[in-house]
């Protein structure tokens, strides 16, 4: 089966706040297959519905783990009015979730509610960016996940981009997760490894980098990232989506990152 091409809505999340219906509207006319959620902004059946209508598919929603956490049954009723087939942890924190001495406790809350989800209906991913490529006791944190909660309750979402950002190649390591890896984030970037990449991403404050080789997030095909490789080793792991993801841009308004994106897609056959 051929790949669909999807979007993450977090990249047009104040397009989304001010006008979903339009914002929606724009991107089925670029040519995405489908959505991904981040929140939902509007009652979830109404915005399910305005996607079906539109002639896209709604894949899947990026859900705060404590929120799924503190009330299950209402994200995954959102989740599934919308229509939903996987609700997703976007992120935990290094320094909380992820902590040394917090994470064998994540672990087990993330197999309850993956539980949970499985039960209602829905399939639970995890969305990493790079601190999960630290180690604990010589093992990734990104691979002790996988290793300890089963595959029939967490499946991957790896952003190709904090893989690389993480000291591996992402090619190598979406085939590393075949079988496992029904969603992969696109997303392109230029630079190293820089105090500002987190506030590009929206968890931390800004920090000024002055160097030759800042951290910049670009548009899908527009940055260091061999997208063809990466779009291959996706087809060879199984993946049913490729998902565009910026999560935010210094040099032009995101929609318009959304639409060379999906173009650049469109020209090497996607």
């Amino acid at each position: 089966m051929a790949l669909k091409v999807g979007v993450q809505l977090y990249t047009v999340r104040e397009y989304m706040e001010k006008d979903y219906v339009k914002t929606l509207t724009e991107i089925a006319k670029m040519g995405y297959d489908g959505v991904e959620f981040a929140g939902f902004c509007a009652d979830p059946a109404e915005m399910g519905k305005l996607t079906r209508d539109l002639g896209m598919e709604v894949v899947s929603c990026h859900y705060p783990f404590p929120k799924m956490v503190e009330d299950p049954d209402r994200a995954f009723s959102d989740c599934l009015a919308a229509g939903c087939k996987y609700i997703v942890i976007p992120w935990l924190a290094r320094d909380n979730e992820l902590a040394d001495e917090n994470i064998d406790a994540t672990i087990e809350k993330i197999k309850e509610i993956a539980a949970l989800a499985k039960k209602a209906g829905l399939t639970m991913l995890y969305h990493n960016h790079d601190f999960e490529f630290d180690k604990i006791d010589g093992e990734y944190i990104i691979d002790k996940l996988y290793r300890e909660v089963p595959a029939d309750l967490l499946q991957t979402q790896l952003d190709t981009c904090w893989v690389n950002v993480g000291g591996e190649d992402p090619a190598d390591f979406v085939r590393k997760y075949s079988g496992r890896a029904p969603l992969v984030h696109l997303k392109d970037f230029t630079g190293t490894k820089s105090s500002n990449m987190y506030e590009l991403i929206g968890t931390d404050k800004a920090v000024a980098d002055t160097s030759n080789n800042k951290f910049r997030l670009r548009p899908v095909g527009y940055g260091v990232q061999d997208m063809p490789k990466i779009i291959k080793a996706s087809e060879d792991a199984g993946a049913d989506w490729i998902i565009v993801e910026q999560d935010n841009s210094d040099e032009m308004p995101l929609i318009e990152c959304v639409k060379l994106a999906r173009d650049y897609l469109k020209s090497i056959g996607y």
